[in-house]
């Protein structure tokens, strides 16, 4: 395979590739030190990587690449047990850390290795297999111990540069964002996007929306973020000239990770005149669709499959859904390049996850509208809802409560009932707790814009929404 970086190694103009807050390193500073942590892990298997918001994380993950190692990213803020399990299923011959960064216990069996973003080492020309493993990330192990997904060198090339064919990406592009560097989005769109781009990545380290509009008001083109970060900038707003003056001229607004809520879509896109675009991924299999830099940006949709990508809904039999008419709901399946080779010391697992015929089954459900748009209802085994005799999405449901002006946050999910087979739960956070809207007032709402069997039957107030570090709601986490 040719090089996941060439800007590595034909860049002479020393533009910057990576800031992180007044740190930053040139394409040739990068190389050679990246180049030092390669000459350092080369001939190691897997390598941990403590995944901090800093230069030293992204030196570190670019070295193990160049190295032809496995990066195997560690969230910081991993509790010991859940650390040890990753550890002894991944067991890597060396951990990456910043010089002072204090280890778990948990790594003191590992060989420590600190990485110096002043090294001058020099680039490996040596080439590796496109399906070498790149990455080992573990998810979030909401069914059990998080599972080990091995990402090869393979995936992560092609989903980079479908993207940059859905979004335009070019290597004249600066990329903003405050993402946590041990997942997808932060490390492999985030960090390695730009750089197999050639262009730049300005990191925020803490999100912030005075960051980001200074940001994007000194050069930079691309905003990533999550859900919860749009919802702050929606916000912030109607006060902020700065903010509204850098979405503005911002190039590319884009959110993941979980649904950006549709009230969030159109404040936004009022106060900005911009619409931020959405796309649809999972750490097995990178990204599979999305609203193209050139598409219709249409609230609630994640757009179409990226190039490459093959997607199909199923029914309950297995059976394909041929029907886009934007309300027959289906799993998500998906096949290509973009697909992980498999779980980690888990062939069961593996085995489980795909269709004899080779389609991974993503366990998201979705509708698809007649131009082939993708609208995602949710998960399968948390967000589908079977109540009298209709499957109902949970997303839409949200998004609905989302436009009552008494309703700041909002999860929906099933419960056993007698009569319907499941009844509709909300669980509101309300704006004013207070003076919370009432439940009928709630049930209304959301039966004039949906349709009478999809309002909720009970509704239940909260102070907050559980949520984990990517802003997703964690609905198995809901009180009982």
């Amino acid at each position: 395979m040719s090089s996941l970086f060439p800007a590595l190694t034909d860049d002479p103009s020393g533009r910057v590739a990576l800031r992180f807050g007044e740190r930053s390193l040139t394409y040739a500073e990068l190389a050679a030190a990246a180049g030092a942590v390669g000459e350092r892990v080369r001939g190691v298997g897997r390598v941990a990587v403590w995944a901090t918001p800093s230069l030293e994380t992204a030196v570190g993950v670019v070295g193990v690449l160049l190295a032809g190692a496995a990066a195997v990213p560690l969230n910081p803020k991993s509790g010991e047990k859940e650390l040890g399990h990753i550890l002894g299923d991944s067991a890597p011959g060396a951990v990456l850390a910043a010089p002072g960064d204090e280890l778990p216990a948990p790594l003191a069996g590992v060989e420590r290795v600190d990485v110096d973003v002043h090294a001058a080492g020099t680039l490996s020309a040596e080439p590796v297999d496109d399906e070498a493993p790149a990455l080992v990330v573990y998810t979030s192990g909401t069914t059990g111990p998080p599972k080990g997904a091995v990402i090869p060198r393979r995936a992560v090339a092609t989903t980079l540069d479908a993207l940059a064919d859905a979004w335009q990406w070019t290597g004249e592009d600066v990329l903003v964002h405050g993402l946590p560097l041990f997942h997808v989005h932060g490390l492999v769109l985030g960090v390695l996007g730009p750089l197999r781009r050639g262009g730049a990545l300005r990191h925020l380290g803490r999100f912030g929306t005075e960051g980001v509009a200074r940001e994007l008001n000194s050069g930079a083109s691309m905003l990533f973020g999550v859900p919860t970060m749009y919802h702050r900038v929606a916000e912030a707003l109607p006060d902020d000239p700065e903010l509204v003056k850098a979405l503005s001229g911002a190039r590319l607004l884009v959110s993941g990770s979980a649904a950006l809520p549709v009230h969030d879509h159109e404040r936004i896109a009022a106060a900005t005149g911009r619409r931020v675009i959405e796309r649809y991924g999972m750490t097995e299999t990178l990204m599979n669709t999305s609203v193209r830099a050139d598409g219709e940006a249409r609230a609630g949709t994640v757009g179409v499959p990226l190039p490459g990508v093959e997607l199909r809904l199923v029914d309950e039999e297995g059976a394909a859904v041929t029907s886009y008419d934007g309300e027959t709901v289906g799993e998500i399946q998906v096949r290509g390049p973009n697909l992980f080779t498999e779980y980690l010391n888990r062939p069961d697992a593996t085995a489980a996850a795909f269709t004899a015929d080779g389609w991974f089954r993503t366990g998201d459900v979705a509708v698809r509208d007649p131009d082939g748009y993708v609208r995602i209802v949710g998960r399968k085994a948390t967000d589908l809802i079977k109540s009298g005799g209709y499957k109902i999405g949970a997303g839409e449901i949200e998004n609905a409560l989302l436009e009552h002006p008494g309703v700041r946050e909002a999860a929906v999910t099933g419960e056993p009932d007698a009569d319907l087979g499941e009844r509709i739960v909300a669980w509101v956070v309300p704006v004013d707790p207070q003076s919370p809207p009432a439940e009928g007032a709630l049930a209304d709402h959301v039966a004039r814009r949906l349709a009478p069997h999809k309002r909720p039957r009970v509704v239940r107030y909260l102070d907050a929404l559980p949520r984990n570090d990517m802003g997703k709601i964690m609905k198995r986490a809901l009180p009982s």
